[in-house]
């Protein structure tokens, strides 16, 4: 048993802890970083007189970017490259899909993503934490959300480009790919070996394939 007043403070903390577990509210109208990147310190923001419509508008997403090799283009939009985006929360995506393309399993570890399909038809999902799937083929005009933290993927299941618009509670949510995180981060041959049952070859053979990617 806790004493009680190491039990207020571990209260105290859980509550302090759990409060800065997503992006902060902003305590102005916007930030402008004045620093050259997109900073959630609000010490760094340019005078607001200075700011021009120009800071909260972005061009970049008018046509899809390169595709890779799983037939994927996806540009992210968030307060790295965005700056009128900084401290307000938010991010977004455009993802592009040739068809049969694959937006390959990963989750964003700081927010919650939803998903509008704006063109095609695509099979799309997540996968709770008691190994749960969630998934159905989504087609123009509809909405699916994935619960942060959660893996989820895509693909084009129909016969013509596809492209989606995400749009994220986070000014960063993060990124981390399946495949990359575990085959190109690094992590030991043995520990892959057994734990995918695998073995040294076809580990070899997965570690070079994700290793530039």
């Amino acid at each position: 048993m806790f004493p009680s007043t190491l039990l207020f403070f571990f209260v105290i903390f859980l509550q302090k802890y759990v409060s800065l577990a997503s992006d902060p509210d902003p305590v102005q109208d916007f930030c402008i970083s004045s620093i050259g990147y997109s900073s959630a310190n609000t010490d760094h923001c340019k005078n607001s007189s200075t700011a021009t419509v120009e800071d909260f508008v972005f061009s970049g997403i008018k046509l899809a970017g390169k595709f890779g090799p799983t037939g994927l283009s996806a540009t992210s939009v968030n307060s790295n490259i965005f700056p009128g985006l900084n401290t307000l929360g938010m991010s977004f995506v455009r993802a592009d899909f040739e068809v049969g393309g694959v937006n390959v399993p990963h989750f964003h570890p700081r927010a919650t993503e939803i998903a509008f399909v704006l063109e095609g038809k695509v099979y799309s999902g997540f996968v709770d934490t008691n190994n749960k799937i969630f998934a159905k083929v989504i087609e123009k005009g509809e909405v699916m959300v994935f619960p942060k933290g959660l893996v989820h993927f895509q693909v084009n299941v129909g016969d013509t480009p596809a492209t989606i618009l995400g749009s994220f509670n986070s000014q960063n949510p993060g990124l981390q790919r399946i495949p990359t995180a575990v085959f190109g981060s690094g992590i030991k041959d043995e520990l892959l070996e057994k734990a995918f049952g695998l073995s040294s070859k076809e580990v070899s053979k997965l570690k070079k394939r994700f290793a530039s990617h």
